[in-house]
This record gives C-alpha cells, sequence and structure tokens, in this order.
C-alpha cells in the first residue's frame, strides 16, 4: 500500500489506472498541513498540493482541510470555486481549454469547442471515462493574434480548425502510447 501511495504521490491521480482512496491519502494531505502549518495564507499551497496527490480535490479532503486548519468549511471551498484552478471532479491527465474570448470566438472557437465536445463525447466541465481528456473554456490566453487557440495543458495550439481537432487529439493519445512502451 505504501508503494502505491508513494507513486500515486509522485504522479497525481490522472497517471494512474487505481484510484487513491481519499481516506488512504489522509496521512499524506496530515503532512502536506504538516509543512504549512506555521505559514500565514497556506490555503491555496495547501489546496495546490492535494489536489496534485488526488488529482482533484473531494469533499472529504476539504473537510479534512478545513478542520485540520481550523478555517470554516464556507472559506476552504470558496477559495476552491472561486480559482479555475481547483476541481472537485477528477480532471484527466490532459486538461484542454478552448479559449472563447472576442477574437477566438469571432475566428471559429465555438466550432472548435463543438468539435472537441463530439469527438470527446463529454461536455465543458467533463473528463472523459478513461480520465485521459479534461474539457475546459478559458475567455482569454493572451494570444489573440494566433485565434482560435486551444490550450492542452501548457501547450499553446494556434490557428486551430474544427476539422483538424481529431488529429490534435491523437497527437496526444499516440505520445502517451509510446511513453508507455517505454515504461
Amino acid at each position: 500500500m505504501a508503494e502505491m501511495i508513494d507513486k500515486k504521490q509522485a504522479q497525481g491521480c490522472a497517471d494512474c489506472k487505481e484510484e487513491l482512496d481519499v481516506s488512504e491519502a489522509l496521512p499524506l494531505i496530515d503532512q502536506i498541513i504538516g509543512s504549512f502549518k506555521t505559514t500565514k495564507g497556506a490555503l491555496i499551497p495547501i489546496l495546490q498540493q492535494t489536489q496534485n496527490l488526488l488529482g482533484y480535490l473531494p469533499e472529504e479532503a476539504l473537510l479534512h482541510i478545513s478542520r485540520e486548519l481550523d478555517t470554516p468549511y464556507s472559506e476552504v471551498t470558496g477559495v476552491v470555486t472561486f480559482y479555475s484552478f481547483f476541481s472537485t471532479v477528477p480532471r484527466g491527465k490532459h486538461v484542454i481549454r478552448v479559449c472563447l474570448g472576442t477574437a477566438c470566438y469571432v475566428r471559429g472557437g465555438k466550432q472548435v469547442l463543438d468539435a472537441l465536445v463530439r469527438d470527446l463525447n463529454i461536455g465543458v466541465g467533463e473528463t472523459t471515462e478513461d480520465r485521459f481528456f479534461s474539457l475546459e473554456v478559458g475567455r482569454c490566453f493572451g494570444a489573440c493574434s494566433l485565434a482560435p487557440v486551444v490550450m492542452i495543458d501548457e501547450t499553446v495550439h494556434q490557428r486551430i480548425r474544427p476539422d483538424k481537432v481529431h488529429e490534435l487529439l491523437a497527437q496526444y493519445r499516440d505520445q502517451d502510447q509510446e511513453e508507455g512502451a517505454h515504461a
């Protein structure tokens, strides 16, 4: 069990086939909290590291953090819901963000989003069954001259056309298969 938790801690759950049960992760969450116990304003880094560990922030983890920090649960959930980085639902290994800011929208961002929804068979805010992709919408990535733009993880893909969405996703699927073959 310890080996499984260590592996999951190093990789994050999005890369794992088995889910890390929150109750199994509580000792690790306690270590995270302990490392910030004397740090003022530690809630955000604690939430970030907990999300890195679990892949998302389930209610049980949020309640535990609230109790351990002696912080109202409403304050903890307020921070989680305010920052788009945090997620209370499992995310995929690759997070796809489609820009729907003005320039991207006018240049076909909505059609790109529709093509992704069809190809992935999920809606905005959802994750594929295999937890490989999550789909989100953004308002501006600062790349207006390259519109429409899709960001996958930290990589910005420019001038995306709806008919090329499948090829773009295939690059990530193929890359994952290659990495799995070398592991």
